[in-house]
């Protein structure tokens, strides 16, 4: 069975060296949908409560809402990040709230405190779902994961495996030590 969570995305990026007209600095807004599968939580009578998919993928997610993405040698990257230098805003500002923990990845590193993400790949479709699953599945059960952005969308399916253990209370992954992270329920 599956829990399917749906997840709305504001964010700006270009296609270095692309010819055409996403070569040009652009927004969009993305849609992200990620399918958690696995077998139906006896105690909870659910795959995977999605409030905690959310909250699992939003911790990822939110760096790239509302930022700018752009590939690792893009040469806009060293003007963008002199002018967030310039104007005081490279490691921070107090507005700046909506952001995630920083992460770096084999395909990207999230600068949260400059709402920056920079990729090894050009950020397409397809990159932003190998990206996502990259960074999610170690934590969630994705079977797939389907991103639509402007005109684009791309989908990818996953071979699901069931290591995760799960709370019997909340549904939700234990930690390394085998405890819940929301109850605190213990696996002996």
């Amino acid at each position: 069975m599956k829990s399917i969570t749906t997840f709305d995305l504001q964010y700006a990026h270009r296609f270095y060296g692309f010819k055409g007209e996403a070569q040009y600095l652009h927004g969009h807004t993305g849609i992200m949908t990620i399918e958690v599968e696995d077998t139906v939580n006896e105690g909870v009578n659910m795959v995977f409560p999605c409030n905690e998919i959310r909250k699992t993928a939003w911790e990822v997610l939110q760096n790239f809402d509302h930022a700018l993405v752009l590939r690792e040698d893009d040469p806009l990257l060293p003007a963008i990040l002199g002018v967030y230098k310039e104007q005081g805003i490279l490691n921070g500002h107090p507005q700046n709230t909506m952001k995630g923990p920083a992460f770096k990845s084999a395909l990207a590193t999230a600068y949260p405190d400059a709402r920056l993400v920079v990729t090894k790949e050009t950020m397409t479709v397809e990159g932003m779902i190998k990206i996502v699953y990259d960074l999610l599945k170690d934590k969630l059960n994705i079977c797939k994961i389907k991103f639509t952005s402007g005109v684009n969308a791309a989908e990818m399916e996953f071979d699901t495996h069931t290591g995760i253990d799960r709370c019997p209370l909340c549904g939700i992954s234990l930690n390394e030590e085998g405890v819940c992270p929301k109850c605190g329920y213990r696996k002996k």
